[in-house]
């Protein structure tokens, strides 16, 4: 059985999605392996590729969920869209985006940061 800990991620991702999609992004794939490590989510935004770190909590109790996106997290992003670029033969700008979910009794509270770094 898995702990609550571990459907948060998949949960927040859903949300994501759904949440992007309402804001005119066309989701270009989900868990996007590499090598170097995996991008959440990769999508296209008015001609941007958007490389997406869903971030998701159930409490405060570590901070914000955007908080978990450390320096050393921000660094294997980047290095997997460039891997995404390359691999992908793709040519249009990059952005990063971070999706912060708080999990609450009554819903859900999302914020997007756009050009998160």
């Amino acid at each position: 059985m898995k702990s609550q800990n571990s459907l948060l991620g998949p949960e927040g991702e859903d949300l994501a999605v759904s949440y992007l999609k309402e804001k005119g992004f066309t989701i270009i794939c989900r868990n996007y392996k590499t090598p170097l490590g995996e991008a959440d989510i990769v999508a296209a935004d008015k001609g941007v590729t958007v490389f997406l770190e869903v971030k998701t909590r159930s409490n405060e109790r570590f901070g914000e969920p955007f908080e978990a996106v450390n320096a050393r997290k921000r660094e294997k992003l980047k290095k997997i869209a460039l891997y995404y670029q390359k691999h992908k033969d793709v040519k249009a700008a990059i952005r990063f985006d971070v999706v912060s979910i708080k999990l609450k009794d009554s819903g859900y509270l999302i914020e997007h940061i756009e050009e998160a770094f």
